[in-house]
């Protein structure tokens, strides 16, 4: 039986949203939804991680759950959704954009970040897929990223600094060797580790739960 998916959030991520986008870039997105709940309290229901369409636009789909699950973890993927050009959202893509002070603790944004940037790196040096460049700029905007919410408990996907911008823009152009790169990540890493000592930031999971609890009752059934 096919059950409707209720999309509550979607958002513009990739090079569009980073501000290094060119006339050949794609139009990247990740949206979240619901399913009804009576469906995943089926007898043998199997929990999908996520959906992916690919096309004119790439679209990752996460089912509110799922998310939430990913999310409490500091996946970094999933936390810039929260911070991401918004393409459309209803009532409650607006109330789940709002729980993002809430999901996320210090040691584990570290720990997701850093982690997620290492293998970017890896991706980058065996050059995966032909697409190095790309392995390489997630590689160091994600310790941007790590470094500006240890920081600021807060960050974008848009890279308006534009020293900070013009330095992707050589990467993306091939300007910059690995080592360079490698060199540029240690120092952001070592500057991200200064931030953890001193950022304070208490996750509330009892809201995020509310939250997921509150959707499970509303989207009972298609």
């Amino acid at each position: 039986m096919n059950f409707k998916k209720t999309i509550i959030l979607k958002v513009l991520v990739g090079s569009r949203a980073y501000g290094l986008a060119d006339e050949n870039s794609d139009y990247d997105y990740r949206t979240v939804y619901v399913l009804p709940t009576s469906e995943i309290l089926s007898l043998g229901y199997k929990y999908k991680g996520n959906d992916w369409i690919e096309g004119n636009e790439d679209n990752t789909m996460y089912e509110i759950g799922h998310f939430l699950q990913l999310a409490i973890k500091c996946n970094p993927s999933i936390l810039e959704i929260f911070k991401a050009p918004v393409a459309y959202a209803s009532e409650d893509g607006i109330k789940l954009k709002e729980l993002f002070p809430y999901v996320w603790n210090p040691k584990g944004v570290f720990d997701a970040f850093v982690g997620y940037g290492l293998n970017q790196r890896k991706k980058m040096l065996n050059k995966e897929g032909d697409r190095p460049i790309k392995y390489a700029i997630a590689y160091l905007r994600t310790l941007y990223n790590l470094i500006s919410l240890l920081s600021y408990k807060d960050f974008s996907l848009t890279i308006e600094n534009p020293v900070i911008k013009e330095g992707f823009m050589s990467i993306k152009k091939g300007l910059c060797s690995y080592g360079e790169i490698i060199d540029a990540s240690e120092e952001l890493a070592g500057i991200a580790k200064m931030c953890l000592a001193t950022c304070k930031q208490e996750p509330n999971l009892e809201k995020v739960n509310e939250f997921l609890i509150d959707i499970r009752k509303r989207y009972w059934s298609e």
